[in-house]
């Protein structure tokens, strides 16, 4: 080991947090003025590039409803990489974009749900939403692992399969923290099914003779994205499309348990990371800068429970209790969609295309085998409950 004490004296103050040339180094990096006006600068580049994406994806949107704008954005975002290779100017913006304008996004995602109403209109359809999610999530590991999809990569494929496609998406990915490239196969195989249900869902529903009201719970378990939701019951016709919604905002709801099981995973998973790298210290130590002496870390609320799920939930109650004005649902919803879209495509330009082709096809075969499993699933409880 080497012995400290024969340093050169010269060097002694370089590494005394208490030395005075120390001092004024630590108060530039623990948040002066003078970084902050450069951090804010720095995301400039990165948010209008985004933001230019995002909004070409929107209209994309407006003009392919069953595309939607969230997976344009993915989709448009990965093309620019892959043309214009955005330079390191760009990835601080990007990357904020792609982490806390999602997790905005998922708070104003509450603002559309009136929690009575939904449970309300929603509670005959709820063993089928139970029973095809838990069916989901549990065929996503099996199958998954069995395909050597790895862990982060077939939870946002179950995940976005059994609950509600890109928005169900969206609200883990902060939760796992799972990578750019990871969230971009995952919306994109979401989306290839959310086609094929379109084209095959009505034909099935004409084939086994289900009344309206039974193929809207049918379509609003299986179909993901509310978008592709409403063009299956659409096409379907009668009052499929408003039992198809009401479903599917109850499945909706089940983001908040999801998030809050894999946010008490990850804290189970990153505290046993540290206790086992841990040199005796333990794994919630934290160092006292002004006496060097460690001392317990505080526990913080929004490491049990993400932060953006709470204000997802705060939302959500005061659209319920009835103190968001209803002039406000509609331009909370479209902008919430719009956030969605905006962090999907910074997603989409930090993607890695070249780990995208390393990934091969698996992803998309786990998420074709999930579809078929919740479509299954969907069917045989609503004809065992007497729904079909």
């Amino acid at each position: 080991m080497k012995d400290i004490s024969a340093s050169p004296p010269a060097e002694a103050p370089r590494g005394n947090a208490g030395a005075g040339p120390a001092r004024p180094r630590r108060l530039l990096v623990r948040g002066s003025p003078r970084r902050s006006a450069p951090r804010a600068a720095a995301l400039l580049p990165g948010l209008a590039l985004a933001l230019a994406v995002a909004a070409a994806a929107t209209a994309v949107g407006r003009l392919l409803p069953v595309v939607g704008g969230p997976v344009a954005g993915i989709a448009l975002g990965v093309l620019v990489a892959v043309a214009a290779r955005p330079g390191e100017r760009t990835r601080p913006g990007v990357d904020f974009a792609g982490r806390r304008v999602l997790q905005a996004a998922v708070v104003l995602l509450g603002a559309r749900l009136s929690l009575g109403q939904v449970l309300r209109a929603g509670a005959d359809s709820l063993p089928v939403t139970l029973v095809t999610l838990t069916v989901c999530l549990v065929a996503a590991q099996w199958i998954g692992r069995r395909l050597g999809v790895l862990g982060d990569l077939r939870t946002l494929i179950g995940v976005g399969t059994g609950v509600c496609g890109a928005s169900a998406i969206a609200a883990v990915t902060p939760v796992v923290g799972a990578a750019g490239a990871e969230v971009a196969y995952a919306v994109s195989t979401i989306f290839v099914f959310n086609i094929a249900a379109v084209l095959v869902f009505p034909l099935l529903g004409h084939l086994l003779d289900m009344d309206p009201h039974a193929f809207g719970t049918f379509a609003g378990t299986a179909v993901n994205d509310m978008s592709s939701v409403v063009a299956v019951a659409r096409a379907y016709g009668g009052d499929a499309t408003d039992q198809a919604v009401v479903v599917k905002l109850a499945r909706t709801l089940m983001i908040v348990p999801i998030c809050l099981g894999l946010a008490a995973l990850a804290r189970r998973r990153a505290g046993r990371a540290e206790a086992e790298g841990s040199t005796g210290a333990g794994p919630e130590v934290e160092a006292d800068a002004g006496s060097g002496v460690g001392r317990p870390a505080p526990v913080r609320i929004t490491r049990l429970v993400p932060w953006f799920l709470l204000g997802f939930l705060a939302l959500a109650a005061a659209h319920t209790a009835g103190l968001l004005p209803a002039a406000a649902h509609g331009p909370l919803g479209a902008l919430a969609g719009f956030l969605i879209t905006l962090a999907l495509s910074a997603i989409g330009l930090s993607t890695d295309p070249a780990r995208l082709r390393r990934t091969g096809p698996a992803p998309l075969l786990l998420g074709g085998c999930l579809w078929l499993v919740v479509t299954a699933t969907g069917l045989a409880v609503q004809f065992l409950t007497g729904h079909l």
